[in-house]
């Protein structure tokens, strides 16, 4: 039998579409607070917004006779005919979002226009209170309590507090980023995470994101007709292994869009590898009237009238900031040999000179490019392919005839041909090992810094760095909180080399915010993303004390012939395949 849904039971379905989680209740109560023309903005949470969400602001505010008006269903005071749908130049429009949140939650709200007395009403189980006398302040103040207390199947898909809570964080930073003439602020738990006053947008990003952010930003300001592109892009130095701190706004609104993100990819195309993202900050200003954000109740989606010309003018725009990187980059070509090119008569080195690929060990440690998730697909394809063929005769590694090629392979010959050791994924494997088990038993050794390091973060970051403290500490990391964000790092790994753990712990925070949202378990990761910034490089040059130890830790390993993401660690070339090239058979 059809019938009509009940008013209460059509509120919930909407405020699923619109309140997904705490930080959706912090869009849109924000949103309002923008449109209201506030030019400060304070966010208070606690239990990551479970429990209470807060949003206070000096806007116009709203009057007593209005306040139950502004609960109702589709009552907004933004637009007021079809024209203006396509017209759109307020951050809300739907008049959907505070009778969702009401419908979901215990809801205060207190407000003021300055010129009159304030008035203040409260919404239980859906029903409005009475509208009572409050002090004359300007602007208004939303209290959220028990979001989906009355729709407990909602609430249960909610993430832990401090998840929560990072999605906040992200969400007022967007509003920030978008927004540097505001001041905001965001309290949790009476802790102040962010207290923002009026900037620039280049100091907005440092103060948000992080204080390394100084000095490598580059600005991008791009008009072309109607359409202006303005921001900041990252240097090089500010490439991640994960994605997340990319923003493009449209006319100051966050939006999702790939084809938009693509032109920006497309512009950093020629340098930076594949699974590396750029940091960005762009607006993208266009006509209102070129654009339909009425897509999605969300409205980070987007309609464009032309977006392959906005496209266009938006790659243009990043190759145009990004030129003084781009016109330093030498154009190579190959070299020809000539005809009468000699090779040399002998590969050894004269006697009495030092071969210089068997020097002591330099741990210059730069990025390889690798992509740090476990690839055990790929791991396991490799270890079934090696069952169905003989083992590598490595019980016969002479460790008195061990040669480096290049800084980068390591080579020995065995009674049946010759085995070649790639050094970097066989110290990756050595050193995965040896963290996966002091998370298990005992913590690996830890030197203590002759200099400690202090290491500030953005406030998300912080809260992740304490989530994986304990296992850093396994690893040998052993540091302390040093001031509100910041670390001050004592002692590293015995293994790592001083001077690079500040990319490295990065790097491992990065790894596993992204391994979070693919699978429950990050201690693979943790260790696979440590042992691949921390073990030697090619181009590292090992001498034969340094070989023969390395040689004979990799094969004290469970797995030694693969490496953690799936690469290959030993190649055996066989005598018969050896004279097959020769063409000796």
């Amino acid at each position: 039998m059809i019938k009509q849904l009940s008013e209460d039971l059509r509120n919930k379905i909407s405020a699923g579409e619109v309140v997904e989680r705490p930080a959706s209740v912090v869009k849109e109560l924000v949103e309002n607070s923008i449109d209201a023309g506030a030019t400060e903005i304070t966010v208070v949470v606690e239990k990551g917004g479970q429990q209470l969400i807060q949003v206070t602001d000096n806007g116009s505010g709203i009057s007593a006779k209005e306040l139950p008006i502004a609960f109702e269903r589709y009552s907004t005071s933004k637009i007021g005919s079809v024209d203006d749908l396509f017209n759109i130049d307020t951050l809300g429009f739907r008049g959907e979002a505070l009778a969702s949140i009401a419908s979901v939650s215990e809801v205060n709200i207190l407000s003021a226009n300055g010129r009159r007395d304030g008035s203040e009403m409260s919404i239980l189980d859906g029903q409005f209170g009475k509208v009572q006398p409050a002090p004359a302040v300007q602007g208004t103040s939303i209290t959220i309590r028990n979001l989906f207390y009355n729709t407990p199947a909602r609430k249960k898909f909610l993430k832990s507090p401090r998840m929560e809570f990072r999605k906040v964080v992200e969400m007022v930073r967007r509003f920030a980023l978008s927004y540097p003439d505001r001041a905001f602020k965001l309290v949790s738990d009476n802790r102040d995470i962010l207290n923002l006053q009026p900037e620039d947008l280049d100091s907005r990003i440092v103060h948000v994101m992080d204080p390394a952010y100084r000095d490598q930003l580059l600005p991008v300001n791009f008009t072309k007709g109607d359409f202006t592109i303005s921001g900041f892009l990252g240097n090089l130095n500010l490439i991640r292994s994960r994605p997340g701190e990319q923003y493009i706004f449209l006319n100051d609104r966050f939006i999702k869009n790939r084809l938009m993100n693509s032109g920006v990819y497309q512009a950093y195309k020629s340098i930076i590898n594949r699974g590396e993202y750029p940091f960005f900050a762009l607006n993208i200003t266009v006509p209102h009237d070129q654009v339909d954000v009425n897509v999605h109740p969300m409205k980070t989606e987007v309609r464009f009238k032309d977006e392959w010309r906005i496209y266009h003018v938006l790659k243009s725009a990043i190759e145009d900031a990004l030129s003084p990187i781009l016109n330093t980059i030498p154009d190579f070509e190959k070299p020809e040999l000539s005809s009468d090119f000699e090779f040399p008569s002998t590969f050894s080195p004269k006697e009495g000179e030092a071969n210089p690929d068997q020097e002591g060990l330099h741990l210059t440690h730069g990025d390889t490019g690798n992509n740090f998730q476990p690839a055990l697909d790929r791991a396991k394809s490799y270890a079934s392919q090696l069952a169905t063929r003989p083992e590598p005769d490595t019980g016969r590694v002479d460790l008195e005839k061990i040669w480096q090629v290049h800084s980068k392979y390591i080579v020995s010959p065995i009674t049946s041909g010759l085995v070649i050791i790639d050094q970097h994924v066989a110290h990756e494997r050595v050193l995965y090992e040896e963290v996966m088990a002091a998370f298990e038993a005992n913590p690996m050794a830890a030197q203590t810094l002759l200099f400690p390091e202090v290491m500030e973060f953005s406030p998300d970051e912080f809260s992740t760095l304490l989530d994986v403290l304990p296992y850093l500490e396994k690893m040998g990391f052993r540091m302390k909180e040093f001031g509100q964000n910041t670390v001050m790092v004592e002692a590293i790994p015995s293994e790592m080399a001083w001077g690079n753990e500040k990319t490295i712990i990065r790097e491992m925070l990065d790894n596993y915010l992204e391994t979070q949202k693919k699978q429950p378990s990050f201690q693979e990761a943790l260790a696979a993303s440590f042992a691949c910034k921390a073990a030697v490089k090619a181009g590292d040059a090992l001498n034969g004390e340094e070989m023969r130890e390395l040689v004979n830790r990799l094969f004290g390993t469970k797995h030694p012939y693969y490496c953690p993401h799936g690469r290959p660690i030993i190649i055996q070339l066989s005598m018969d395949e050896l004279d097959r090239r020769f063409e000796r058979i």
